[in-house]
């Protein structure tokens, strides 16, 4: 009896140091071979390639002080908790990344909390202001949705929380948890990069001045090296002439992309000749058109006005590369309100507010990075557009009005009487209407057979007939790109900020996201696209069956434990009524 207890315990002892010896192995071996495994259906806990190659290359310290912290709502405390396991899953592949979290309203001191708000505000963080209930008790909240990134002496702010103009609490959560990866990494992208691409805002044809873009040059500023450029014939305004060898020159872009932001006056054949060799050598570039010219200034001064055809002769450039735009208006019941003057209270003019059709909010609805999750984008007389076969070239959508929309043709009577009337749903049966396309691809040359062979043989000027892969964005709105200024002080206010409604849209973050996507080199930007499954509770079903379910998880672990504890007596006295065999 003895020996078996002693054979036993040497059996006992020999599995524990056999289990030690394994766990030091699988631990000396992990640390040379690292790997992680993500069994969630879309992949919510790995990281894109572009990410982890973005944290591995780090040379220094990331920081990250995250705001979002302190007794917050339910919602708030879960991009919290996510925000922290993102920060995690980046600190996985580099040792470089390191962060905290702090409750920006832990201070009592009244005057010393709101000097700090201030502080947060001014570095580029913005609040939200909510109301809780607690015991019975309304109060209010303030929280800061964001962090304060630091590298190198360096610091920029990064907004936790999208804002969607229209969409319920959980949607717009959800779209800010699934931006977590981008917007975390787009920071460090931004703080590490060395050497910023250049990119040219185009002028000269009218386009929006300087003022107008004011907010959207400065925005770009963050990513870009932005210059305005006037082209007038000039190859070196958008090209350098380089040595290829001892006997020829070649050509090569100054820019990684241009913007022609609403030109208004026609361009000539030799600039677009210009415009047309820079996308053939690989050029990229974001086209904000509008193609029916109209004004809400002259609707302040008379009741009605006409939009016309606006003929800046880009329409045969665009067509060959896959695009037309139509010279019409889009009208949509979904709209911007615009406020009109129905009456005076002595002194003061009486304003309300009514949905402007000709003005479409447009919420965009299709899974790509240039839009995804993206808050409703503010528009003005947009047009709609139509894609043309285009051998090479990939069109995609990006943004269309609401189902209930239609066009009118141009020449179009544009009148403040039908703010007066009742809208007809029957009238607006044209359904979604395009007014943003992306296309990608080799691209043939506007001038193809229109250039003389003596030319094209020159290889000393560089002329090409197909184009480097490349792509660009059409947008038949120039306004987009527009930013309001103030209607008593005219200072220029922030892309996309409306200040009769007082809501921020979607603009400023559709254009930035439309240069990302056309420059971007890393593949960063295509972490966007990505889709987490938003799983809610049924809350009617919830609210009819929360008894059963609180019963249920009461009383059923317990009996579970029960039941094992006397499966487990019984067996173990089976166990012991057996009689022993005799040796």
């Amino acid at each position: 009896m003895k020996s078996k207890k002693r054979g036993i315990k040497q059996g006992n002892i020999l599995q524990l140091a056999l289990g030690i010896v394994i766990i030091l192995l699988l631990n000396i071996i992990s640390s040379f071979i690292f790997t992680r495994f993500d069994l969630t259906s879309e992949r919510r806990f790995s990281l894109a390639p572009a990410t982890k190659r973005l944290v591995q290359k780090l040379d220094d310290v990331v920081f990250f002080k995250v705001y979002l912290y302190g007794d917050l709502p339910p919602g708030f405390q879960r991009l919290s908790n996510e925000t922290r396991e993102m920060l995690d899953e980046f600190r996985a592949y580099s040792d470089n990344i390191q962060y905290t979290f702090v409750d920006p309203s832990a201070e009592p001191n009244t005057k010393e909390r709101n000097d700090a708000y201030r502080l947060l505000v001014e570095r580029g963080l913005q609040p939200t202001d909510l109301r809780v209930n607690e015991k019975g008790q309304s109060k209010q909240l303030i929280i800061f949705p964001g962090a304060m990134v630091s590298y190198k002496g360096r610091d920029l702010p990064v907004q936790l929380l999208m804002t969607q103009v229209g969409q319920d609490n959980d949607k717009v959560l959800n779209n800010s948890i699934q931006a977590l990866e981008y917007n975390l990494a787009s920071v460090i992208q931004q703080l590490t990069k060395s050497i910023k691409p250049r990119v040219a805002i185009i002028e000269g044809e009218g386009e929006l001045s300087q003022m107008e873009t004011l907010d959207l040059q400065n925005s770009l500023s963050t990513y870009y090296n932005v210059e305005r450029v006037r082209i007038d014939h000039k190859i070196s305004s958008l090209a350098l002439r380089i040595k290829a060898d001892s006997t020829n020159d070649v050509l090569i872009n100054k820019y990684r992309a241009i913007i022609i932001a609403k030109p208004t006056r026609p361009f000539d054949e030799k600039d677009k000749f210009l415009i047309d060799q820079f996308i053939m050598r690989g050029g990229k570039v974001l086209w904000l058109i509008d193609p029916v010219f109209a004004s809400m200034d002259s609707l302040q001064k008379y009741n009605s006005t006409v939009g016309i055809a606006n003929d800046i002769n880009l329409e045969d450039m665009l067509f060959t590369y896959g695009v037309r735009l139509n010279t019409n208006l889009v009208q949509d019941m979904k709209a911007l309100p615009i406020p009109v003057r129905t009456g005076q209270v002595g002194n003061q003019p009486q304003l309300d507010y009514f949905p402007w059709y000709f003005f479409p909010l447009v919420t965009p609805s299709v899974n790509h990075p240039v839009v995804n999750g993206l808050n409703a984008i503010k528009t003005e007389f947009v047009s709609s557009l139509d894609t043309v076969i285009a051998p090479g070239v990939k069109k995609t959508i990006l943004l269309t009005t609401s189902p209930y929309s239609r066009t009118v043709n141009a020449p179009a009577l544009i009148d403040l009487d039908i703010l007066k009337v009742e809208p007809d749903e029957r009238m607006f049966n044209k359904g979604p209407q395009a007014i943003a396309v992306l296309l990608e691809g080799v691209f043939t040359s506007a001038y193809l057979f229109r250039i003389p062979p003596e030319l094209m043989e020159n290889k000393a000027l560089g002329i090409r007939n197909k184009s480097k892969p490349t792509k660009m964005i059409v947008i038949a709105d120039g306004d987009v790109g527009k930013n309001q200024f103030h209607v008593s002080q005219g200072y220029p206010l922030p892309l996309g900020y409306d200040q009769w409604t007082r809501q921020t849209f979607g603009n400023k973050d559709l254009l930035l996201n439309a240069m990302n996507y056309l420059c971007d080199d890393s593949g960063l930007i295509s972490v966007r696209s990505r889709e987490l499954k938003l799983r809610l509770l049924d809350s009617a079903k919830l609210s009819k069956q929360r008894l059963f379910w609180q019963l249920l998880n009461v009383i059923f672990p317990i009996l579970l434990i029960a039941g094992f504890g006397i499966a487990k007596y019984r067996l173990r006295g089976a166990a012991f009524a057996r009689p022993s065999r005799k040796n």
